[in-house]
């Protein structure tokens, strides 16, 4: 069997490649035997014959919402002391969603015959590991319902952030775009149509150098539109390319982990993202090694993913986490000090949720502080460039208006 593979090696280099064998726990033996280390892994779905595969169409993302939804109905009917398969066959019909209710259908299915309710949901290929981990420490400790709620809570609190920082960015990626559709409007409607003016003067007419600069400019602009065009479309599908090669997304990320501001910003985030994953796997009964694994699957950075896999693998080999974390230097120093405390008070997990919770207070101020500076500055520049396209383009009627008083 196929499978698509992305790996770390020793140094932290993140590799995709395709793999062959018998089923996913080989692999992952192979892989350890190499050296490697499997941070994510999915199936080459499809059918075929020798070189000749016919692809099956993938399965659209459940809106976070609707998957909550779920979360906190199933919980709730088995609080209620319904049996686990009855509470699927009761929730399945009520999905709207069709790609939901086709894999909720295909779920209930396998759990009627007997299988777990985590592997049923990982055979979906659709659902985070986070998700599926918490799930099967769940059925293993007999305490479904609260991990389920526990879930939930992670869940709401990761959209809160999220629903901060897109509400915090919102506004001045709206005035970006209204400044360069302004801008576009001028040098490509209106100057063409004041220089079409300014030339029944004739030769002899002298115009400002302001106003010569910004017609010369439109018009190089609107004779090189297809250059520029053509110019744009190849940097997008070279950087395409670019992103697709092994290793290139990683050394991208790291390096904006190291851009002045949004670098510490991106590195606050993750370490966020990622210590309130490792405390809800670790509530849930999720041993430490098993929860690194997976939070290094579900981070969005490669390089901090990276580095969780070496971290992962020192923490196997005996290593304290805070130890591998300081080793790394993934995360800021206080939150490795945070971590070292909850390891020697035997309160791990709580801490982790304090990290969590410190570094996203934090995050949210920071992107408050960003919006409200960058607001007022994206204002003052816009109508400065506005403001000066126009002063240069009626620059000239302001002197012929001069002269006919004079």
């Amino acid at each position: 069997m196929e499978f698509q593979c992305r790996v770390a090696t020793a140094s932290g280099q993140i590799m995709e490649a395709t793999y062959v064998a018998e089923n996913e726990a080989r692999l992952r033996l192979e892989l350890e035997e190499k050296g490697l280390y499997l941070l994510s892994v999915r199936g080459r779905g499809g059918l075929g014959v020798g070189s000749f595969k016919l692809r099956l169409p993938k399965r659209q993302a459940i809106p976070a919402r609707e998957f909550i939804v779920f979360n906190q109905e199933l919980a709730t009917l088995l609080k209620a002391g319904l049996p686990l398969v009855q509470s699927l066959d009761i929730l399945r019909r009520r999905v709207p969603n069709p790609t939901f209710k086709l894999a909720l259908d295909d779920i209930y299915e396998k759990v009627r015959s007997g299988s777990a309710l985590s592997d049923a949901f990982e055979a979906q290929r659709m659902f985070s590991g986070v998700y599926t981990a918490s799930l099967m420490a769940g059925e293993k400790s007999g305490s479904l319902e609260q991990v389920l709620r526990r879930y939930v809570h992670h869940m709401k609190v990761l959209a809160s952030v999220r629903s901060h920082v897109i509400s915090a960015l919102i506004y001045p990626a709206v005035l970006v775009v209204l400044s360069i559709a302004v801008v576009g409007l001028i040098v490509f409607r209106v100057v063409p149509e004041f220089a079409l003016f300014y030339s029944q003067f004739g030769e002899g007419a002298q115009l400002p150098v302001s106003t010569r600069i910004v017609i010369q400019v439109s018009e190089n602009l609107m004779g090189s539109a297809t250059l520029i065009t053509g110019a744009l479309l190849a940097a997008v599908a070279g950087s395409i390319l670019w992103f697709r090669q092994p290793g290139q997304r990683q050394r991208l990320h790291a390096t904006m982990l190291r851009l002045p501001y949004f670098g510490p910003l991106a590195r606050k985030f993750a370490t966020a993202q990622v210590s309130r994953t490792l405390a809800t796997l670790l509530s849930g009964g999720i041993p430490l090694v098993n929860s690194l694994d997976i939070a290094a699957r579900s981070v969005g950075n490669m390089s901090i993913a990276a580095g969780l896999a070496i971290v992962a693998k020192q923490v196997r080999e005996g290593a304290s986490l805070a130890h591998a974390l300081a080793e790394r230097n993934m995360f800021p120093h206080v939150a490795v000090e945070m971590v070292e405390v909850g390891e020697s008070t035997g309160a791990l997990s709580d801490m982790l949720n304090s990290v969590a919770d410190f570094y996203d207070e934090e995050n949210e101020t920071s992107l408050q502080r960003f919006s409200s500076l960058i607001q007022p500055m994206l204002l003052v520049i816009m109508g400065i460039v506005i403001a000066g396209l126009l002063l240069s383009l009626y620059m000239p009627l302001f002197q012929l208006s001069g002269l006919r008083q004079g």
